[in-house]
């Protein structure tokens, strides 16, 4: 073969034909160069639940109306690949459930028990005497979630303001965790996961909301959120954590106060200070860990700058940050969500 023959052999080689077909891969970024900015996701995504299924990960959120930012969503659920990039896959109900006569469905939690997904959610109005949690079930993570009817109301468990449920399994049984600035409770559920059994057993005070539980090293992190959620820029929601040996309690913070005191719990994140960043800072998610062991925190929160919607509807966005162990207590980096770029979650 002729020098100049080896020559274009090489340069067409490495410049090929812009209709030649190649590995894309080969120039694509891998995964640990991935980076991101707060928010995640946007315009709303109040109360996240968040889960994994299968290449997925699926969020969902409080029931609200975004306005000219995307309409009225029952139940939004969203899905990603990486935590990053979200796209938007529509509501997870079909239609609102009738056991109460009006009210909204906030804070779902949803989980996959057996072959199924559970949806336990909110059913309140603003100021509601009779607020009740319920139970929705779906053959798939994207729905549609099919009402099963309450699992209680406030009157039938005894617990005023009955809102922000969250699903536990323990040993094989079903719990459920539960309350919103009337305590913290834990109850016992039926085989099937549809109504409450046995006792209520009160894990923290008056001050918390948006109850989350994980167990981790032999402790059980119980989370909450404290302060006021939805006015704005001028929100005070934070997220406090205690943890027990005993999933019943009773739950210390990093000081041994307990939860119970009303005023007890270790910082994990709060508003940044002044005029920019993020306010009211709460309600998280599930913990989520990546494939290099680092967990992150997902929770929603308003951008001091756009703190609301056009139609009056807090702008509470989708926001993550690594989660930090310090000798056995988790907050976000100097307790304040982040508001520069930074390495994103590693899914291989």
């Amino acid at each position: 073969m002729s020098i100049f023959l080896i020559l274009a052999f090489h340069f067409f080689s490495i410049f090929p034909n812009e209709n030649d077909q190649f590995d894309l891969n080969l120039v694509t970024p891998k995964s640990d160069s991935l980076q991101f900015k707060n928010p995640v996701f946007e315009p709303v995504l109040a109360d996240p639940s968040v889960i994994k299924d299968g290449d997925y990960f699926y969020a969902y959120g409080t029931e609200d109306n975004w306005g000219e930012e995307g309409g009225y969503h029952l139940v939004p659920v969203i899905q990603s690949k990486d935590l990053v990039h979200w796209n938007v896959v529509g509501n997870s109900m079909e239609k609102k459930p009738n056991w109460k006569p009006k009210g909204g469905i906030w804070a779902p939690d949803v989980t996959k028990v057996g072959d199924r997904f559970f949806m336990y959610y909110s059913f309140s109005t603003w100021g509601d005497p009779n607020p009740g949690i319920g139970l929705a079930i779906a053959e798939k993570p994207t729905g549609p979630f099919v009402d099963q009817g309450p699992v209680f109301t406030s009157e039938e468990i005894g617990v005023a303001n009955s809102i922000d449920p969250f699903y536990f399994e323990e040993n094989g049984n079903k719990y459920l965790i539960w309350g919103s600035f009337h305590g913290l409770y834990l109850t016992q559920l039926s085989s099937d996961g549809s109504k409450a059994e046995g006792e209520k057993i009160k894990l923290a005070g008056n001050h918390l909301e948006a109850a989350y539980l994980i167990k981790k090293d032999g402790y059980f992190y119980l989370f909450g959120s404290s302060g006021t959620c939805c006015e704005g820029a001028k929100s005070t929601y934070k997220v406090l954590v205690g943890r027990s040996k005993n999933l019943f309690g009773p739950y210390l913070d990093q000081e041994g106060n307990e939860l119970l005191n009303g005023s007890a719990g270790s910082l994990v994140v709060k508003s940044n200070s002044g005029d920019t960043g993020y306010a009211g800072p709460g309600h998280n998610a599930e913990i989520i860990t990546d494939d290099k062991g680092q967990d992150w925190l997902l929770y929603h929160g308003m951008d001091k700058s756009k703190p609301k919607l056009n139609n009056g509807t807090n702008r509470r966005v989708l926001l993550m940050d690594p989660l930090i162990w310090n000798e056995g207590w988790p907050s976000i980096k100097n307790h304040v969500p982040s508001t520069s770029i930074q390495a994103a979650p590693i899914f291989n």
